[in-house]
């Protein structure tokens, strides 16, 4: 069973406080081992605080804002010097059923209906599978797997790293990655989330497109500011946040008002469901230039120019370096 590792430690002066594991479906089923067991095998092989994610690539998960796209983690572990904690070492990810009611409450997922029908979808954890309340995290010593596997600690020394499942995926594709400080744009993004059932943060229907999960005005752009997180290059999530807008996603209205979001729609100048933006949300987007002014200076570059362009047009990570995915994982055979 092949498996790949980004070994904690430090890359260009960033912390990575565990070690993070790229663990596919396929390979599990070649092996013939259950996935808590192919978990288990794979902690076995690690010293120190590690974060285990197993991926099914043929299946779909969105983006905190609401992007569908294809692959996704279904279970998710936590070991420390080579032992998961029977407990709540390991947590699997709840299928998400595609039905027109569903879709009518959740209209993000049109993109699924249109683009990936025939594709299964995990987001976050089932409630009732949850050991730990309130986060959708494992723990195992001083290993958190945090926010369904994006999000890892080390809660001893308490440092963190952001790792969203487009960075992930692109590991899992051999793409390019980003890796640098989440600073402020990111800080206020992710809490532009849109309302799911079994999320990869909220268990529940909670903050729509349009409204902000962090409710903390300026204070919101210093939340993660100076934690490391890795991501992935601009093209991809440009050409992802794009595809959404073609299949009919409109920003507050289906699909999250992230500064990424607006930022393409600005510059294609596609619609924005300006009513639909809270003010609280739009207090945290007003703190790092994204007023209701500036999201009305649009352009009209075509998909192709705004992906050609992305570096420029995108905010996002700081202090950034780039990074071939191959050069900072390891593979690794058992």
């Amino acid at each position: 069973m092949k498996y790949r590792v980004l070994p904690g430690g430090d890359i260009d002066d960033k912390i990575i406080p565990v070690s993070v594991v790229f663990l596919d479906v396929k390979e599990i089923e070649k092996s013939g081992l259950s996935q808590d067991d192919a978990i288990r095998k794979v902690a076995a092989t690690i010293q120190g605080p590690a974060a285990i994610n197993v991926f099914d690539m043929d299946a779909v998960t969105t983006t905190s804002d609401g992007i569908v796209v294809e692959g996704a983690i279904v279970r998710m572990g936590a070991s420390d010097n080579g032992k998961v904690n029977n407990e709540f070492g390991i947590l699997p990810m709840q299928e998400i059923i595609l039905s027109d009611e569903l879709v009518e409450k959740e209209p993000h997922l049109k993109q699924w209906k249109k683009l990936f029908p025939e594709k299964k979808m995990f987001r976050g954890p089932n409630p009732k599978d949850k050991k730990i309340p309130v986060h959708n995290v494992v723990i195992t010593g001083r290993a958190s797997n945090n926010n369904s596997a994006t999000e890892m600690m080390n809660i001893i020394t308490m440092d963190e790293v952001l790792f969203p499942i487009l960075g992930q995926l692109e590991c899992m594709h051999h793409g390019d990655v980003l890796v640098g400080m989440t600073g402020q744009v990111i800080s206020v993004g992710i809490g532009m989330t849109v309302a799911e059932m079994y999320g990869r943060v909220f268990p529940h229907p909670q903050f729509e497109a349009g409204d902000t999960a962090h409710g903390s005005g300026a204070y919101a752009k210093t939340l993660k500011q100076y934690i490391p997180c890795i991501v992935c290059d601009k093209k991809v999530i440009a050409r992802l946040t794009i595809r959404a807008l073609q299949c009919g996603c409109v920003p507050a209205r289906d699909i999250g008002c992230s500064p990424v979001v607006l930022s393409i729609a600005r510059a294609m100048g596609t619609p924005i469901d300006f009513d639909r933006i809270t003010p609280a949300a739009q207090a945290e987007l007003d703190s790092i230039g994204c007023t209701r002014e500036w999201m009305k200076q649009t352009s009209h570059m075509t998909a192709e120019e705004v992906i050609a362009h992305a570096d420029e047009i995108l905010p996002g990570v700081e202090q950034a370096k780039k990074y071939h995915a191959d050069d900072l994982l390891v593979e690794k055979e058992i």
